[in-house]
């Protein structure tokens, strides 16, 4: 019988087999491509010392096609938690170098264990896929183990923030558990996503194409819009990700981190005064107005690549975490259109899931028109935005800085969509149209029609005619817009709106 010292050496000697993963050629391969490990990425982004790992001694209980004589350290995938600057979050890393992370019954096991355990705790929870794909091997013990994570995935949306980071292949149903949680990162050159591989493609449709070009980081940044954030390299994407959990609560029932930012919520910003062109009708760089009216200029935008005509991101304001969201009229005059009605609907969501108060900035001259865009089911789409910001029950602050014309208007947070508080700039033109246009119709018939349109203009390309009926709750000098806002912000603190009882709504997705 093997006395206790014996069997505690035998416990290291297992770990110690276990940590060596796939082995040195497998690990020096990964370092080959660029890429960390998975527990080197796990060593990185906890808390140094913090992490607790759960479930290292799983093994599969595949026998077919001589499994049953292969070994799998870890099962190919870390899991366990750990801290972040100090709050505890819940994570998994799948292990390129053992089996190719490929996913079984026992790996999707030990997923699924940490994701129930974040959804108890109430801690966020950060995927890191590294991954082939299904271990064919196991069949549809595979293909269940995938159903039962997007199972979690869905219980766990709106309770706990669910980061996604692919940092290596993820492709086939795989791409789904990434796409069902909040926010994606993809590390560029490095990790691809894809439901078929180019080889697939190719022998389908005939059609040729990379695997970086079909699904890599900046593809699905700036052309899909699948992934929300792009990282240089693996220590910077779990940087970022530690920069995105500052800026969030731990879970739905929790406030956001209160930080001091040593930003005055007095400060005011002259800059603003002379921001805005003489010409209505020449662009500027909304991201000016965002930096003079948050903490300290700092922001972090989601999204950044895709839909440049709409800008979402997360800042503070006297250190509490805001969600803006922008038009940008730098980008398509900061028309709306189906790609920034979806990107700004989804953050909108998740904001309101996790009780971030939203500012809405406003310079919208209308949606986009066009053939393609109608096509492509623009009302729909559109109807989204309608949808999140009507929904949204937490403090809503609205600024026109220009334009906010017709329908669009209405999808930026007009107070009939539920805007507890609207300012609106001195420059802001509130109307069913752009004022010129309207004169154009309203007058077409008279033969002064020149003078009467400027007159027009002049009366109703301002902010005093929706002051007038109450939807514009104060018309503020523009360098007053952040202790406006903050102040705001304040006042709605204790905010509580009661809703229909239902069982969920039905968004037009």
């Amino acid at each position: 019988m093997a006395t206790v010292q014996e069997k505690i050496q035998e416990l290291k000697a297992n770990q110690a087999k276990i940590m060596q993963a796939g082995g040195a050629k497998r690990v020096e391969k990964q370092h080959a491509t660029g890429k960390l490990t998975a527990r080197e990425r796990i060593e990185f982004f906890f808390d140094p010392e913090s992490f607790v790992e759960l479930d290292q001694f799983v093994r599969h209980r595949c026998v077919n096609f001589g499994m049953q004589t292969k070994e799998i350290p870890a099962e190919g995938v870390i899991t366990g938690y750990g801290t972040v600057n100090g709050r505890l979050v819940y994570a998994f890393a799948q292990d390129f170098t053992c089996e190719g992370g490929s996913l079984g019954e026992m790996h999707a096991a030990k997923i699924c264990k940490v994701l129930d355990l974040s959804l108890k705790m109430g801690a966020p929870i950060v995927g890191i896929n590294d991954s082939g794909g299904a271990r064919i091997q196991e069949a549809v013990d595979a293909l269940a183990g995938y159903g039962k994570i997007f199972y979690k995935n869905t219980l766990a949306s709106g309770v706990v923030p669910q980061i996604s980071v692919i940092m290596g292949p993820c492709a086939g149903g795989a791409v789904y558990s990434p796409a069902l949680t909040d926010f994606i990162y993809m590390v560029k050159n490095t990790s691809q996503m894809f439901i078929t591989g180019p080889a697939v493609i190719k022998s389908v449709t005939a059609e040729e194409v990379t695997a970086e070009d079909l699904g890599g980081a900046m593809t699905h940044n700036s052309v899909s819009g699948v992934a929300h954030f792009a990282a240089e390299n693996d220590q910077d994407c779990l940087e970022q990700i530690q920069y995105l959990l500052s800026f969030l609560p731990s879970n739905n029932l929790e406030e956001t981190p209160l930080v001091d930012t040593g930003d005055s919520p007095d400060r005011m910003s002259d800059e603003l005064n002379t921001l805005l062109p003489d010409n209505p009708n020449m662009p500027y760089d909304m991201f000016d107005v965002i930096r003079e009216v948050v903490d300290n200029g700092e922001f972090y935008e989601s999204h950044k690549h895709y839909a440049q005509n709409i800008i979402t991101c997360f800042a503070r304001m006297d250190g509490r975490a805001v969600g803006i969201i922008a038009n940008q009229p730098n980008v398509m005059a900061g028309c709306l259109d189906i790609n920034a009605s979806d990107k700004s609907a989804r953050f909108i969501r998740f904001c309101d899931a996790f009780n971030i108060p939203i500012l809405t900035l406003v310079d919208v001259p209308g949606f986009l028109p066009g053939v393609d865009q109608e096509y492509g089911g623009i009302i729909r789409h559109g109807a989204k935005m309608l949808y999140a910001y009507s929904e949204a029950s937490v403090p809503k602050v609205t600024v026109i800085t220009r334009k906010a014309y017709g329908g669009s208007y209405l999808a930026m947070c007009s107070q009939d969509l539920g805007a507890d508080q609207v300012f609106a700039w001195p420059t802001a033109e509130i109307a069913v149209m752009g004022p010129a246009g309207a004169a154009n119709i309203i007058f077409r018939k008279d033969p002064d029609v020149t003078a009467k349109t400027e007159k027009y203009v002049e009366e109703f390309a301002t902010p005093y005619k929706a002051a007038e009926r109450g939807f514009v709750d104060i018309v503020i000098e523009p360098k007053e817009t952040r202790p406006r806002i903050i102040t705001a912000f304040n006042m709605l603190s204790s905010k509580r709106e009661a809703r229909p009882a239902k069982k969920h709504g039905n968004l037009p997705v």
